[in-house]
């Protein structure tokens, strides 16, 4: 399952979501992810998710221990997080997302270092 969404002129977030079949934690990580990406990187991610157990040499190329685990591939550095994405403050931490307050009290999201000019 690939899921590619992009703007222009915006920092792209490049993620790969290794699972174990079709199992209730696999439903959840892939469910807990599409539910993030939706909500913070509006437009600005791509996500392919990659069951372990039919593509086992990419897990292996990966170094995949356990699954779900999901990497980051970009922006660098890349970050693994190993899990059914949850624990939301956790993952947008590890992803280096977060959320912020606009001036006119509505919420906001944006990267942690995200240059400003």
């Amino acid at each position: 399952m690939e899921n590619a969404r992009f703007r222009p002129g915006r920092e792209r977030y490049v993620l790969k979501l290794y699972v174990s079949g079709a199992t209730r934690r696999s439903r959840k990580a892939i469910a807990n992810l599409n539910s993030i990406c939706d909500e913070y990187l509006t437009g600005d991610y791509e996500v392919e998710v990659i069951d372990i157990y039919q593509a086992p040499l990419r897990a292996q190329e990966a170094d995949i221990l356990a699954a779900p685990t999901l990497i980051r591939q970009l922006p660098l550095p890349t970050r693994r997080i190993i899990g059914d994405l949850s624990e939301r403050g956790r993952v947008l931490m590890l992803l280096d997302i977060k959320k912020k307050t606009g001036p006119n009290g509505q919420t906001t999201t944006s990267r942690r270092n995200e240059k400003r000019g």
